[in-house]
């Protein structure tokens, strides 16, 4: 039995309700769920009363869009308190920030003659945190596009016309956030990031964990993210990233992680967080249990695919 720790509902930039969401989930066996939706937790008690009628276990989440020295990165929250005061309302601030960038959007995409109503966006994402896929789905269905690959191509990828930068949070705010609502920290997707310096330095901000299996991890790279969760310290955690079909072909299935890397990050909540980075560990290969964060080596996940397209 296994988990897949990085989902996305209609809630955020994904096409599944949670319903169809969990039954994805149950179609591909899976034990435990997280829902990580960015900026918003609105699916997640929706989404966990489905999956305690499927038999799925459930673990309430976020993505946190977070930049540290200037690079945007995102931040994984699990075990969240769903009602936790400052958490909501930083995920209000950002929701609104996000709303904001897509009126931006619109107005940029405008002026160079397109006639999109941005209220028919709000209407098309049904969600309080949209984003570019929404604004690429309109301009497929106004007929500006022939694919949602073509609008970002076109017009919504950096550098295009309808291009605006993200405001963003301090991954330092963004750890405290989460961490102050009871949950885990963990940083999402690192091969994304090109930059493996930031594995270290928001270590010593505090985060307790890593994703070191992503479908868009290429060859080698979770035996390297395991290698630094080994020497910062960090906690171990996976998932699909999928985003139901609305990134050409759902991934759910794709990266499956097995129970033993929960069973220690549920172990993790009951323990007082160091108060200092640990030192680099020293000892055995990768994959090992020193550190109490790396299940045996033949506990780790296949080799993932190849990268997919965005």
């Amino acid at each position: 039995m296994d988990a897949d720790l990085h989902l996305h509902t209609l809630h955020s930039d994904g096409t599944y309700t949670p319903e169809e969401l969990v039954a994805a989930a149950a179609g591909h066996g899976l034990a435990i769920i997280a829902l990580t939706d960015h900026d918003t937790v609105e699916g997640c008690a929706e989404t966990a009363a489905l999956a305690a009628r499927a038999g799925i276990g459930f673990l309430p989440g976020t993505e946190i869009t977070a930049e540290l020295h200037g690079r945007e990165l995102h931040i994984l929250g699990y075990f969240l308190a769903l009602g936790d005061e400052a958490l909501a309302r930083e995920l209000g601030r950002a929701q609104e920030i996000r709303q904001e960038r897509v009126r931006q959007m619109v107005r940029r995409l405008n002026a160079r003659g397109l006639g999109i109503d941005p209220e028919a966006i709000f209407e098309l994402a049904r969600c309080k945190a949209p984003g570019r896929p929404h604004v690429a789905r309109a301009l497929v269905e106004g007929g500006f596009c022939a694919s949602l690959d073509e609008a970002f191509d076109k017009y919504l990828k950096k550098g295009r016309p309808g291009w605006v930068a993200k405001e963003k949070i301090a991954a330092r705010r963004a750890i405290e956030l989460i961490q102050g609502a009871g949950g885990l920290a963990v940083m999402a997707h690192p091969g994304l990031n090109h930059d493996d310096t930031l594995v270290g330095k928001l270590a010593r901000l505090g985060i307790d964990g890593i994703e070191c299996f992503h479908p868009r991890h290429g060859a080698g790279a979770p035996e390297r993210y395991l290698s630094m969760a080994r020497e910062f310290g960090l906690l171990v955690t996976g998932g699909s990233d999928c985003h139901g079909t609305s990134k050409n072909r759902p991934t759910m299935g794709t990266v499956r992680l097995p129970m033993s890397f929960v069973e220690i990050l549920r172990e993790r909540l009951h323990q007082p967080r160091p108060a200092a980075l640990p030192a680099p560990a020293v000892g055995p290969a990768v994959g090992g249990p020193a550190g109490g964060n790396v299940p045996p080596a033949e506990s780790a996940p296949a080799p993932s695919p190849a990268p997919l397209g965005s």
